[in-house]
């Protein structure tokens, strides 16, 4: 068995945040051995004091200034000495991180249209080919070499109380007293953004029809310009989320009985820490990337044909496509369970 295992995925929250699973799953499975994760600075927030992972490697800017500053950062991977690499990006630069770290087995993905892409099915040692769409089933099946047969998905995201309490507090201080809606309007990609005057036409539905004041959650001055945006068109119905760090934004969305968002990093987070959920899918395919635990309802209208694919960071079509009203029906769909809980707690 080995000793130590070391997962790569660089970058992108909501892609670390689906590959959580694995590193759910090797400590259930793998209790003695030790687990690592190579990721880039945003997403590390989530693995810093994750129960199931003892050594994050941090890949930031700083390391790849210069020979020397990558250097010193291999020589932390080859000194912790891992015997196995999960590749879980499949692409040349994570592939090559694994071969680096001077682990003797490198398991990754086989080449398909979103995994083992470029050089990495060269370079990594031990291909699975995946018999599964979603890319948390994708990830647990890069489990299998190591003779771990598993679909159980944990997240595990630890919680502090100290965030709690403050949370708490600034979302008093706000007026956002009672339990409402997170609405996200940001991504990483325009193909992914939902128009402002649709969120804000939502906020004032669930206003209207749920009496749930809706908190607007941004990350970055763009977006934070949206969400002003939102807050100014929804009539009273939405407050602006103060500033927040991936730990923040995860307490936050515990405080909030509905989620609402386009597929990207605070949407995953909200799926994984059980919230019901409406995630808007674009042009991804919604059975890769769609939420699907109970009370998470994923809308999708319209996807780009493979062969369009290509275009699918900057292709809004599919997005354009979803209506104000039927994201209000899933609303309406989700809420009186929702509301029948918060009165029963």
């Amino acid at each position: 068995m080995p000793k130590r295992i070391l997962i790569v995925r660089l970058s992108a929250v909501g892609d670390t945040i689906l590959n959580l699973p694995i590193a759910c799953a090797l400590r259930r499975h793998l209790p003695d051995a030790e687990i690592g994760w190579v990721v880039g600075r945003g997403a590390s927030g989530l693995l810093e004091g994750h129960p199931c992972v003892d050594q994050v490697f941090i890949l930031g800017s700083g390391a790849t200034r210069s020979p020397r500053s990558f250097l010193s950062f291999v020589r932390g991977l080859r000194d912790w000495r891992p015997d196995v690499v999960i590749d879980a990006q499949g692409l040349t630069k994570s592939s090559i991180l694994g071969w680096l770290s001077g682990a003797r087995q490198r398991i990754g993905l086989a080449k398909s249209e979103f995994e083992g892409r470029e050089l990495s099915a060269w370079i990594n040692n031990t291909i699975v080919k995946p018999h599964t769409t979603h890319v948390i089933d994708r990830g647990l099946e890069l489990l299998r070499p190591l003779g771990i047969d598993t679909s159980e998905i944990e997240y595990r995201l630890p919680r502090s109380p100290k965030l709690r309490e403050q949370v708490a507090a600034q979302a008093a201080e706000l007026g956002w007293q009672s339990p409402g809606a997170i609405i996200n309007v940001g991504a990483g990609w325009e193909s992914k953004i939902w128009p402002n005057e649709r969120y804000a036409a939502i906020a004032r539905h669930l206003a209207d029809n749920w009496n749930l004041r809706s908190c607007i959650a941004w990350g970055g001055p763009k977006e934070k310009a949206a969400a002003e945006e939102v807050v100014a068109m929804s009539e009273g119905a939405a407050i602006l989320a103060p500033s927040t760090k991936l730990p923040e934004l995860a307490e936050w969305i515990r405080h909030a009985r509905l989620f609402i968002g386009s597929d990207t990093g605070p949407m995953h987070l909200a799926c994984a820490l059980g919230i019901p959920t409406i995630g808007l899918i674009g042009p991804m395919p919604v059975e890769r990337v769609g939420p699907r635990g109970p009370g998470q309802i994923a809308i999708q209208r319209l996807t780009l044909p493979e062969s369009q694919r290509h275009r699918r960071k900057t292709e809004c079509g599919p997005m354009l496509s979803i209506e104000v009203a039927g994201v209000a029906r899933a609303c309406d769909s989700l809420l009186p369970a929702i509301q029948q809980q918060g009165m029963a707690a």
